[in-house]
């Protein structure tokens, strides 16, 4: 999480939990300056943790309410994105995250953080059949790069809110809704 006045970023946290976002979020934000009360809320849309995601956006759409903020969503892959863009220099990059059930989350964008090749939730298999650019960035980076031809780059990495200035305004969305990547597993019985 993280806390800006204007572009300038007055406070930031950034933890990896593999479980506790629901007990750990909203403690967080209280650290903040002002309890990190904004006139303006950005929350990453997903894909990602299913539950991770839908707390992110319940916690952000109360604060919302709470503070009579403006709510905006962004996809956690173009976040990704702009960071290895902005860091690697790079004129595209695949975004290749651990998603659920042994899948990854891959998606291809371009310098100006278009999308090239929207979010697909693949087996690794078909994630190197998929292909890729020959810059490769986010959790399972290495692993996608492991199963393809010579000639690809990995950098493992996160998506970080204190980068998310880098991303263009066309990213945020007043429809704040999960992106989750892959279809439900339960389904109706028929």
């Amino acid at each position: 999480m993280a806390l800006f006045e204007d572009a300038d970023l007055v406070a930031h946290d950034f933890r990896v939990l593999g479980r506790g976002h629901a007990e750990l979020l909203v403690p967080m934000i209280a650290t903040l300056p002002d309890r990190g009360k904004a006139a303006r809320i950005l929350v990453a849309l997903g894909p990602g943790s299913f539950t991770g995601v839908r707390i992110g956006i319940a916690t952000a759409r109360a604060l919302a309410i709470a503070w009579g903020s403006e709510v905006l969503g962004y996809p956690t892959l173009a976040l990704v994105a702009a960071i290895a863009l902005a860091d690697e220099m790079a004129n595209a990059v695949t975004v290749c995250m651990r998603g659920g059930h042994g899948e990854w989350f891959v998606a291809d964008y371009s310098a100006d953080l278009e999308v090239m090749a929207p979010t697909a939730s693949l087996a690794p298999t078909a994630a190197a059949v998929r292909g890729a650019r020959e810059l490769i960035v986010g959790s399972a980076a290495t692993g996608l790069v492991d199963l393809l031809a010579p000639g690809h780059r990995a950098v493992e990495m996160l998506p970080d809110a204190a980068r998310v200035g880098l991303l263009p305004e066309f990213c945020f969305s007043p429809q704040v809704a999960p992106i989750y990547g892959r279809g439900p597993d339960a389904r109706l019985p028929g």
